[in-house]
């Protein structure tokens, strides 16, 4: 392997951006940053503007997440792909780079262009004129996303995660000041989606420089195109085109149906609590950041399997014991942190539980499949996944309300995540009895948390239930976990020592 802009070679452990700890770290850091200030917004909105207001712009973002599909073409996971295969070429790296951008530009501007232009016809067929500008507020937040996505992924690929921090922290800082000013300022729902645009413009840009700095100008240059380069992210884009556009679907279809069905305000009830859970799949992206570049075959190095297989088995016991609190005490959430007027949202919550706990799996296996090179077998299972919620949705809306929504993207994920597992297991020659009883032990543990917090109610909580109920729980959680042999003690304390070492460190390099 060569350092970039070296002309030798250099041991693969020498590289300060190559260790999975590391990456992995950054990653969470990117998804608890997106999470703090997503969390933020979304308190200050769903309060500020209303069931109303929110549902509206919900709506809008909605409409501009299936756009996020033609928008990114499936560029960002393409190029991310051969850029991991040749990471030790730095430019082939840039050509890349150069390639899939060129490629972005146009298919972004094209489809951002697009939905600003036809605003006014979406939210006259929606019934909703006031649709109209938040629409276009999102629209010009579709761009700025659209070019995120590209260097977040290569950023990945090049196991320099570090760099996503900065880039993540810039977008959502300047997007969360950007919209809370604009409410403040009366701007409502579509004072958010310009401030939202706002943002991710801004990251954009931001993007662009910090891939000058990590590869030099030659990394933004389209010029660098090359037909091959182009044939081959566009070729392998084709097939994570199709299923980026069931999975785009999939995330928007419930908000579009309830939309249509129920209107504004069952769209506010609806996304508030799924906007909520959205930090609990964040860290399996971390450990999906940090493990599956490994997964992709270079010359002298086959895939990283054993850290593929440790990073699931963790994973599983870490979503049980997040999933289990937004099963058990949803009511007492909902209440907490969106207020009354949201309360038929926690039945929503609850039926979404089995989503938040695939979730959190989702990431590592469906990357995995990407890096590995088999993206062609996961169109199947995406296609089911978004079937099996539209026809629940469609189905069950007018019968049961909002809450069918949860339950058409909880089946669907049934389908999903073990469809990519087993995948990997054919490609990687993973065994999955281990991972049973792991999912097992895990269940079993979830149960025992479940009845602690069972004790303390599911109604209104006091203080005392909210800090001893999760400590308990939590104990009770690992107790069973350790008297079941899925965890030992040694793991436990070595977990707790590597955690405290990282503090440590962190406390250490903060400036005086």
């Amino acid at each position: 392997m060569r350092r970039p802009g070296s002309g030798r070679a250099y041991p693969r452990n020498s590289d300060p951006d190559d260790g999975i700890a590391r990456n992995t770290a950054f990653a969470l850091f990117v998804q608890l940053t997106t999470a703090g200030f997503t969390a933020v917004l979304t308190l200050y909105l769903t309060r500020e503007l209303g069931p109303a207001g929110y549902g509206l712009l919900a709506l809008a973002i909605g409409v501009g997440a299936l756009l996020n599909l033609p928008s990114d073409f499936g560029v960002s996971q393409s190029a991310a792909r051969f850029i991991a295969e040749n990471r030790g070429d730095r430019n082939a790296v840039k050509t890349l780079l150069g390639s899939a951008l060129a490629l972005k530009l146009v298919v972004a501007l094209l489809v951002s262009g697009a939905l600003f232009a036809a605003a006014g016809p979406v939210a006259d067929a929606y019934g909703t004129p006031a649709l109209t500008w938040p629409l276009r507020g999102v629209a010009i937040a579709l761009f700025g996303q659209s070019l995120m996505l590209l260097f977040q992924a290569s950023f990945v690929a090049l196991r320099r995660v570090s760099v996503n921090l900065r880039l993540v922290f810039s977008e959502s800082a300047m997007e969360t000041l950007a919209s809370i000013a604009l409410v403040l300022l009366g701007g409502g729902a579509t004072g958010a989606a310009f401030g939202r645009g706002i943002g991710y413009a801004f990251g954009g840009f931001v993007a662009l420089v910090l891939a000058v700095r990590v590869l030099g100008w030659g990394a933004i240059d389209v010029r660098r195109s090359r037909g091959g380069h182009l044939r081959r992210v566009a070729g392998y884009a084709g097939a994570l085109l199709i299923i980026d556009a069931a999975f785009t679907l999939f995330n928007a279809i419930d908000v579009l149906v309830i939309g249509a069905l129920v209107g504004t305000v069952g769209v506010g009830l609806f996304e508030a609590p799924t906007r909520l859970v959205t930090f609990l799949h964040y860290p399996g992206y971390a450990v999906a950041n940090g493990i599956t570049p490994r997964l992709a075959r270079t010359p002298g190095h086959e895939p990283d399997v054993d850290s593929f297989r440790s990073a699931l088995r963790y994973l599983i016991i870490f979503q049980a014991a997040l999933t289990t609190p937004v099963a058990v005490w949803a009511t007492p959430i909902v209440d907490l942190l969106l207020g009354a007027e949201y309360a038929p949202s926690a039945n929503v919550l609850r039926a979404l539980a089995p989503f938040v706990f695939l979730s959190g799996l989702a990431p590592l296996v469906s990357l995995a499949v990407n890096y590995i090179g088999e993206v062609r077998k996961r169109i199947p299972l995406a296609v089911a996944a978004l079937l099996v919620d539209f026809a629940i949705a469609i189905t069950l809306v007018p019968e049961i309300g909002i809450v069918a929504g949860a339950i058409g993207s909880s089946l669907g994920y049934l389908i999903y995540v073990p469809g990519h597992l087993w995948i990997c297991k054919q490609a990687l020659g993973i065994p999955l009895r281990p991972l049973v009883l792991t999912l097992g032990r895990s269940l079993c543990a979830g149960v025992a948390m479940a009845l602690v917090l069972l004790a303390f109610g599911t109604g209104e909580l006091s203080l005392v239930g909210w800090v001893v109920g999760p400590i308990l729980g939590t104990g009770a959680f690992l107790a069973v976990l350790i008297l079941t042999r899925e965890l030992s003690v040694g793991e436990l304390r070595t977990g707790a020592e590597i955690a405290s070492t990282r503090l440590r460190r962190s406390r250490d390099r903060r400036p005086d």
